[in-house]
């Protein structure tokens, strides 16, 4: 091979990776923006993914949404805001995860998002005063009541009026369960997909009035165990009024338990869960709305008989300030298409509820509804206090791996363990969370 067709070859190669990076650098800018919302609510994931398909017939816009499996959400959104294609939307649930992703949140005060708030009251800030995430749904969770079971079993809704008499309610309809056909609680599974309604939502009975006393701002460095006894006393009555008492270990752990279809097959009076149960249970299993109601977290707090819901938000829209300026764009005006557009509105409120937008629908939904009155009538709302949690995810499996064995073994061994677990492990996260 002579000097000049190696010199042909090479301008060949030359002229050829240029062409490719050409193509590569033009290819890549002409690509369709990018929506990539890592979704936190695995009961709205099929919405979610309807809207999507909406949104993209009318307009030259990719919207992905991936939904991790109930309880890995935080570790798996670790994960994949390390990826060279990371989520441009993303949910923070408090002031620490907007700590911990501080880097990734794009600043949303000037947006059209943010113009379409109708309150402020539900916003994220960092410390410099970014509005780090805006809340997209208003929840309220507590026990959830099949009026036309608990009619059949001789008792009223009206007779619930706090902890003594939801007890005498509970131990009568489990004593004749058999009688009856069902029984008065729901199983307590303790397994991922279940674990989160006790170890976060029923954890607030206890917080809550912690924070009301003490009047919280902020994650304190410290808590005390001043109302675990009205944790132990409605846990007590859940596990031990059910189809599935009395729990073994292996039992609660097995992921076979399934409170929502027990519920939903008329197989309990009682269900710990929250609003955004009502469209599964009145569309899927066909329960009557009418008989549908829910009920606070009576524990025998003195005065909890002008208790209402617990009622708040974990759910926190964050925009990827490191995505690309077209993508965030892109997700921008998504967010503002769901909070305005009306077919996109109807469907967000069956599944989230309550939203804070001006243009928001009234879901039809009659847990919202329940609590509404409940304001209207001048009862308390639980606030969600189990939002400070230090490094929850933590805090969550130490307290859980207490609850596994107390339940198997309801001893007062176990419980103390449990106690001193909730009180200690919230010390020893705060102070790993905030080393310096």
């Amino acid at each position: 091979m002579n000097f000049q067709t190696i010199l042909l070859i090479l301008a060949i190669i030359c002229s050829s990776f240029g062409i490719y990076t050409l193509y590569s650098k033009f290819s890549k800018k002409d690509s369709k923006p990018t929506v990539y919302w890592l979704n936190f609510k695995p009961e709205s994931e099929q919405t979610l993914k309807e809207l999507a398909t909406l949104y993209e017939s009318k307009n030259d816009v990719s919207v992905n949404i991936v939904t991790p499996k109930s309880g890995e959400y935080n570790s798996e959104l670790d994960k994949e805001l390390k990826k060279s294609s990371p989520p441009t939307l993303f949910v923070v649930g408090n002031k620490e995860s907007v700590k911990k992703h501080e880097e990734n949140i794009y600043d949303l005060k000037d947006t059209k998002l943010f113009g379409e708030l109708k309150v402020n009251d539900y916003l994220l800030y960092t410390d410099d005063k970014k509005v780090a995430g805006i809340g997209y749904c208003y929840e309220t969770f507590g026990i959830i009541v099949n009026e036309e079971l608990l009619e059949k079993a001789g008792h009223s809704i009206s007779e619930i009026k706090d902890f003594a008499s939801l007890k005498t309610v509970a131990e009568d309809i489990h004593s004749k369960a058999k009688d009856l056909g069902f029984d008065a609680f729901t199983s307590s599974g303790l397994d991922s997909s279940s674990s989160w309604r006790f170890t976060g939502h029923l954890a607030n009975l206890p917080l809550y009035y912690q924070s009301r006393d003490g009047k919280w701002e902020d994650t304190p460095a410290q808590i005390t165990d001043d109302y675990l006894v009205n944790y132990k006393n409605l846990w007590d009555l859940y596990i031990l009024n059910s189809a599935f008492s009395p729990y073994t270990k292996d039992s609660i752990v097995s992921n076979t338990l399934n409170a929502g279809e027990e519920f939903g097959n008329k197989k309990a009076v009682f269900y710990q869960n929250g609003n955004w149960e009502y469209d599964s249970l009145v569309n899927t299993y066909k329960l009557s709305k009418d008989k549908l109601k829910m009920i606070p977290f009576y524990g025998g707090v003195e005065g909890e008989e002008k208790a209402g819901l617990n009622s708040g938000t974990e759910n926190y829209w964050a925009v990827n300030a490191k995505a690309s300026e077209k993508d965030v764009n892109a997700t921008l005006d998504f967010l503002y298409w769901l909070v305005t557009d009306s077919e996109a509105n109807k469907k967000l409120s069956t599944t989230f509820g309550s939203m804070p937008f001006k243009n928001s629908v009234t879901p039809d939904n009659v847990f919202l509804e329940q609590e509404q009155q409940n304001v209207n009538d001048g009862k308390y709302t639980m606030t969600w206090a189990f939002n400070y949690t230090p490094n929850h995810a933590f805090w969550r499996e130490a307290i859980l791996s207490k609850l596994i064995t107390y339940t198997g073994e309801p001893n007062e061994a176990n419980w103390n363990s449990f106690k001193e677990t909730f009180v200690n492990s919230w010390k020893e996260q705060y102070e790993t969370l905030n080393k310096q």
